[in-house]
């Protein structure tokens, strides 16, 4: 018998999402799908009932068992030395239908034969890309070389029910932020006043957009190529309560008419620059998702600078919420920090 969580086809994007997030998944297992329902096997049904009250905790006799994912590092192993295998990273971004890699200096002669390795592994990727520079100017745009498949740097991105078109070399965009942004769109309440700073092609605005009651989002993006996306995402998505500015936070801010209930800082490099101009938008009671790059063991490195920002611009404040975002170096995470205004 095999433990399964039994979901309405409609709900199982947001099921499956929470799976995954508590690391529920039993991978032995493939899911089962009919044309009501989906079946998913899990190790243990610890909180679900509690998140998903329409779904049903059930054994099932027999589940097909879980294909071994093929990676590029098996299927490579032949064509690599042993020294090249170690420098072979496994991880890669996948933007729409484009894979980018990091090609280390050691792996430059076989970058051609990774790439189109990936290509034959995925049938949902049409082009691979390796990063060529790292991410420069204000814009945080990084260069990138084509390697295999179609020539182009446009595509079409999906997540949580929007779609979201860009350039991955003339826009920052990062698809393994795709949680954290349903993270704050779980959040925000009905009626909600929203400022996204640094939107860039505005996949933040148009996830809350889609899977919120906000009553109002705002926008500000300093790279005009990529408030220029954001404006074509509002209607390739048809959303109607968003207003995309293209400008420097620190410019469109002050000369808001509004103060908002949530303020999102998507910029762990320099967000700490832009709190002042943050506060400016803020009231009591308005939550603060700051974003930091810190060391594992120093998360605590942030809410210092916060409480430091705070107390300069006579506020007080309360940290409600750390949550990691992703690895962005040997023990170095992006975090996010939730606070309120008091």
């Amino acid at each position: 018998m095999v433990l399964c969580v039994k979901t309405p086809l409609k709900k199982a994007q947001q099921v499956k999402q929470f799976l995954i997030e508590k690391k529920l998944f039993n991978q032995q297992y493939s899911f089962k799908r009919t044309k009501s329902y989906i079946l998913f096997p899990i190790t243990k049904k610890t909180g679900i009932k509690k998140k998903f009250s329409f779904a049903e905790l059930t054994d099932v006799k027999s589940l097909p068992k879980a294909r071994k994912k093929k990676d590029i590092k098996s299927e490579v192993t032949k064509k690599l030395t042993k020294k090249e295998l170690d420098h072979l990273r496994r991880a890669y971004d996948v933007i729409g239908d484009i894979a980018i890699l990091e090609v280390p200096p050691e792996l430059i002669k076989k970058e051609k034969l990774i790439a189109q390795t990936l290509l034959k592994l995925h049938k949902n990727i049409n082009t691979v890309l390796k990063k060529a520079g790292i991410h420069g100017t204000e814009f945080r745009t990084q260069p990138m070389k084509h390697l295999a498949g179609k020539r182009t740097k446009k595509t079409i991105h999906k997540e949580h029910g929007v779609r979201l078109k860009l350039d991955v070399e003339k826009v920052y965009f990062s698809p393994r932020l795709s949680t954290e942004r349903k993270r704050i769109a779980q959040q925000v309440k009905k009626g909600e006043r929203v400022l996204v700073m640094f939107s860039g092609c505005a996949p933040y605005p148009c996830v809350l957009a889609k899977n919120t009651k906000a009553k109002e989002i705002v926008g500000i993006e300093i790279n005009p190529i990529g408030h220029d996306y954001g404006v074509e995402n509002l209607k390739l998505n048809k959303i109607k309560n968003v207003t995309l500015i293209n400008s420097d936070v620190r410019d469109a801010v002050p000369i808001l008419k509004t103060k908002f209930n949530r303020i999102a800082m998507p910029l762990p490099k320099t967000a700490e620059d832009f709190l002042k101009t943050a506060f400016t938008a803020a009231k009591k009671g308005t939550i603060i998702h700051f974003y930091a790059f810190e060391e594992q063991g120093k998360f605590k490195d942030a809410h210092a600078r916060i409480r430091k920002a705070c107390k300069k611009n006579k506020l007080k404040c309360r940290i409600l919420k750390t949550t990691k975002c992703g690895q962005h170096a040997p023990r170095t995470y992006r975090i996010c920090v939730d606070f309120k205004i008091l």
